[in-house]
């Protein structure tokens, strides 16, 4: 690929997220990839008490900006609400991959759903050809380890990453999320 691969970044919810928190993820994911990749961090709507109400229109003109072979990525809880704009309507360009850190599983097993649940036939509603990973820290107390499964389960064609000693902010570092947006770089 010639040029500048974008990386759409969502952050996770709660007050201060965009700038207190996911920030350092985002900054830690930019130092990471280097000048080849653009991350894109918009901040969302009500990040104090995150809605998909709100945010899917977001995250849906930002990846409708996206050139083809982007990454789409969410954090928490904002990785929530992407996989399921993803699956209740794919964007029109090709995603080079969707990638998911501590996010939440909404549905039976994980948490309620009071606005909606994740399908059980997820991965097949997610948009063709694009890798899916799912990242997890193994000490995360806010979304537990077993989100994970569970994403796994719904989502036959995730690649699940478990990281000990990693909490629900991966301890800011997301050298491991890089390696898997380029997979052929050193």
């Amino acid at each position: 690929m010639t040029g500048t691969q974008q990386i759409l970044f969502i952050q996770g919810g709660g007050a201060g997220a965009h700038d207190e928190w996911d920030d350092k993820l985002v900054d830690s994911l930019s130092r990471e990839l280097g000048d080849e990749h653009e991350v894109r961090y918009p901040r969302m709507p009500g990040e104090g008490d995150p809605s998909y109400a709100r945010w899917s229109p977001v995250i849906r003109r930002e990846m409708a900006d996206l050139e083809g072979g982007a990454v789409v990525a969410g954090h928490s809880v904002g990785g929530t609400i992407l996989i399921h704009a993803l699956a209740e309507q794919p964007p029109e360009r090709r995603l080079a991959a969707i990638v998911l850190i501590a996010a939440p599983f909404v549905g039976q097993g994980g948490w309620p759903g009071e606005e909606f649940e994740l399908p059980g036939d997820l991965g097949a509603r997610l948009p063709h050809g694009a890798r899916v990973h799912v990242f997890h820290g193994l000490e995360d107390e806010t979304a537990l380890p077993s989100h994970a499964d569970l994403y796994a389960r719904v989502i036959p064609q995730a690649q699940v990453h478990r990281l000990p000693g990693r909490d629900h902010q991966l301890n800011n570092d997301l050298s491991e999320v890089a390696k898997a947006i380029c997979p052929d770089e050193p």
